[in-house]
């Protein structure tokens, strides 16, 4: 497991006292988002419980399955259950098949469980956390709840008439909110907001749709880091998220053009979210366009909505081609940095560590994968520079 901010998690197992299982993370439903949301919650290094209420989960074929951590982690256990080679396509599972793998995989771990056929016949607030009650003397105790359905079960100890599901939004480029991302939906256009994911005057519980295995994935990073950290879920830290997801190969930024392998898309996703470069929507699709070369007046605007020495430097180079030489100039001067010594650091690494396809030229006029890689390298504008909740930029 990638250690990032769960860097100094132990792996506690699951605790029995007088028949009450303690966890971190409960998860209700057997659905493609039950499923995703507990494998990331625990491996995201807390414990994570998914109680199904039923003999399995209906998950369909694994042939479709997004690319993600998630898809990535099933794959793993299913080629070791399978006793398949890595050169081996995975075939169409059955339902039986695919529920042994994640019983094999449940049994073997120390911080992914599920309990299937027990239903809970009570849920109800306990201290900050949840518990939830299988038999009269039998229950599970959680600190963050994520619920798939059959919510209006839980509605009695919200003290709530209703329960309002996390909704996706449509990136929308006249408004900020896409920066907020922490889910981008394959195929579509759509993405999840943190901040439609929490839930208003509710603490410690998600509430999500059944069907989407990367809404499922970012529920199960919020209700981990909540669960880690032993604080609210209003509290969850934005970045963090965001970045607990890339790592674990979450398209924050639906691209339909720059897939998870690509060796440029963690850049691209960064420079996506801040809306340095923006992506075109055709018939409901994101297309980012790498290969399409970058223009002065695209960028302009937001490289000096997020750093002031920008305005300066922008101010000095009216409508020049935004090519290898005067990126290089720019992010030397808003970044401090020797100008010289940038030009051979990306000389070496242009083709090495960038993988680029075309040669090194300081005359050549930058696509927007070459962009994104210099700019996420040399300004870090994702990493470094915060935004508030509606996605404007905080200096």
């Amino acid at each position: 497991m990638k250690k990032l901010f769960f860097v100094l998690a132990l792996l506690i197992p699951v605790v029995i006292y007088a028949q009450t299982i303690k966890t971190d993370v409960l998860v209700l439903g057997n659905s493609n988002a039950a499923f995703a949301a507990g494998v990331q919650a625990s491996e995201s290094g807390v414990n994570a419980i998914i109680l199904t209420q039923s003999d399995g989960f209906k998950l369909g074929d694994y042939r479709n399955f997004p690319e993600n951590g998630v898809t990535k982690a099933f794959e793993k256990r299913a080629r070791k259950s399978l006793k398949l080679a890595d050169t081996v396509a995975i075939p169409e599972m059955n339902y039986q098949i695919l529920n042994a793998i994640i019983k094999t995989w449940s049994d073997s771990s120390k911080l992914f469980d599920v309990i299937n056929n027990a239903s809970y016949y009570e849920i109800k607030r306990s201290g900050s956390g949840w518990e939830a009650k299988l038999t009269k003397d039998k229950s599970i105790k959680a600190k963050v709840l994520i619920v798939t359905d059959h919510a209006d079960r839980i509605l009695s100890a919200l003290k709530i008439p209703s329960l309002k599901i996390a909704e996706t939004s449509t990136i929308n480029y006249s408004e900020n909110v896409y920066r907020t991302t922490i889910g981008g939906l394959q195929r579509t256009s759509n993405f999840l907001s943190l901040y439609n994911l929490l839930i208003p005057d509710q603490e410690n519980i998600l509430y999500i749709g059944a069907d989407s295995f990367e809404i499922g994935q970012a529920a199960g990073a919020t209700a981990a880091y909540g669960a880690f950290y032993k604080t609210k879920t209003s509290l969850s830290n934005l970045k963090r998220i965001q970045g607990e997801l890339l790592a674990y190969k979450l398209s924050l930024m639906p691209f339909e053009d720059v897939k998870v392998i690509d060796s440029n898309w963690l850049a691209i996703q960064k420079v996506g979210i801040t809306g340095i470069l923006k992506a075109d929507i055709k018939d409901g699709k994101l297309f980012f366009n790498p290969e399409k070369e970058v223009a002065y007046n695209e960028i302009k605007q937001p490289i000096k909505d997020y750093y002031y020495k920008a305005q300066i430097w922008f101010d000095d180079h009216h409508n020049i081609p935004i090519n290898l030489e005067n990126t290089i100039s720019m992010v030397s001067y808003v970044g401090n940095k020797a100008v010289d010594a940038t030009k051979t650091e990306i000389e070496k690494k242009w083709n090495k560590n960038y993988k680029f396809s075309s040669k090194y030229d300081l005359k050549k006029v930058l696509t927007r994968r070459e962009f994104s890689a210099i700019i996420n390298e040399y300004l870090k504008p994702f990493d470094v520079v915060n935004v508030d909740r509606t996605g404007r930029v905080i200096r």
